[in-house]
């Protein structure tokens, strides 16, 4: 749907738009499918096209946003360039990178090549300079408040159970293995968001990079847990852990890795996963009812799948999985969102429009 622009947002763009962009008659802007915060996208109708956000300064940190995609450029990773930013007031003017979305154009011929453009690019990403100044820690503190969420909005507001003091601990023991699996982990750049719904295929056969404002100093294998294991797409275990370990050796060869075990790998990369699918859970819930951005309950039995195959493999975790499966998933067969199993591997949701 093509509307105008709001008059204060469409002077501020008229002002900023650079001189070699020019609209194609009365600027227009087309509203995009934005991510899971407060930012608002639209493609501006000139020549080339650009980008425009609108990102609420009271909700979102625009200046994390500029600064990372700095220290992204100087590390030569493709991100959107920036043309014009209003911190006041939130606007943002950015180059367009394009329709072309990772996710719709994967398939099991085209993932090899395409995975291994997105891990050559999480390795350079890993290797950019260490800023604390840029990047802030991802901490204990943190990976425990967003696993919290699993809690009060996955377990409490979604399927309306209140846990009780025991099934409190299980999950307080749960999560602190899973904390200091994350802090044994070397330290590095997490983009903390790294799925194929955020990398895109540009014209000269590059990965374009975006969503990235949030991100982190953190656990090494955050970002490839993300990309293998996409809460929109799946694809067969094996195959996913054969190409995380072929990730360890290109890690060690570069110097981001020390000596460390295959098997000590997959405990770090199948740990992490179930840390971020229990915040996922409780991510993708608020997102539906606080939001009303319902469409992401469709992801969740995906979530899910991962979520009690990385429980079952451990013993550490399978108290998390059996309580799982005993508590909650009687209730999650009552949602009509929940089909009980994520499909077949290589199944996916939409993308989002780009």
């Amino acid at each position: 749907m093509i509307q105008p622009l709001n008059s204060d947002f469409q002077n501020w763009i008229e002002q900023h738009l650079p001189p070699a962009h020019r609209p194609q008659g009365a600027l227009t802007l087309t509203p995009l499918a934005g991510d899971a915060g407060f930012r608002r996208y639209f493609r501006v109708d000139c020549a080339p096209s650009l980008i425009a956000v609108n990102a609420p300064p009271a909700q979102e940190n625009n200046l994390a946003f500029v600064q990372i995609a700095n220290s992204f450029v100087d590390g030569m990773i493709r991100v959107p360039k920036i043309h014009a930013v209003d911190f006041a007031r939130g606007f943002m003017l950015l180059e367009d990178l394009g329709r072309r979305v990772l996710q719709p154009l994967l398939d099991l011929d085209s993932l090899p090549a395409h995975y291994g453009a997105a891990e050559t690019v999480l390795l350079e990403i890993q290797q950019l300079a260490a800023d604390r100044r840029i990047y802030p820690l991802y901490d204990a503190a943190t990976l425990d408040r967003e696993m919290r969420l699993f809690e009060q909005w996955f377990v409490t507001e979604l399927l309306g159970i209140e846990l009780s003091a025991s099934e409190k601990s299980l999950l307080g023991d749960v999560f602190q293995h899973l904390i200091e699996s994350a802090e044994e982990q070397p330290q590095v750049v997490v983009h903390r968001d790294y799925h194929s719904r955020n990398l895109m295929l540009l014209d000269d056969g590059e990965l374009g990079i975006i969503d990235f404002q949030d991100a982190v100093l953190g656990p090494m294998t955050y970002d490839l847990v993300s990309l293998l294991k996409d809460c929109y797409v799946r694809w067969p275990a094996q195959l996913m852990a054969r190409r995380a370990l072929d990730f360890k050796r290109r890690a060690e060869a570069l110097g981001t890795l020390g000596a460390s075990s295959d098997g000590d790998f997959l405990r770090w990369f199948d740990w992490m996963g179930l840390q971020r699918h229990i915040k996922v859970m409780g991510v993708f819930a608020r997102l539906a009812l606080r939001d009303n951005k319902r469409d992401y309950l469709l992801d969740l039995p995906r979530v899910i799948d991962y979520s009690l195959e990385a429980a079952s493999r451990y013993p550490q975790l399978r108290p998390f999985g059996d309580w799982f499966r005993a508590a909650l998933l009687p209730q999650l067969s009552a949602q009509p969102w929940f089909s009980g199993s994520a499909g077949e591997p290589g199944s996916s949701s939409p993308a989002m429009d780009a």
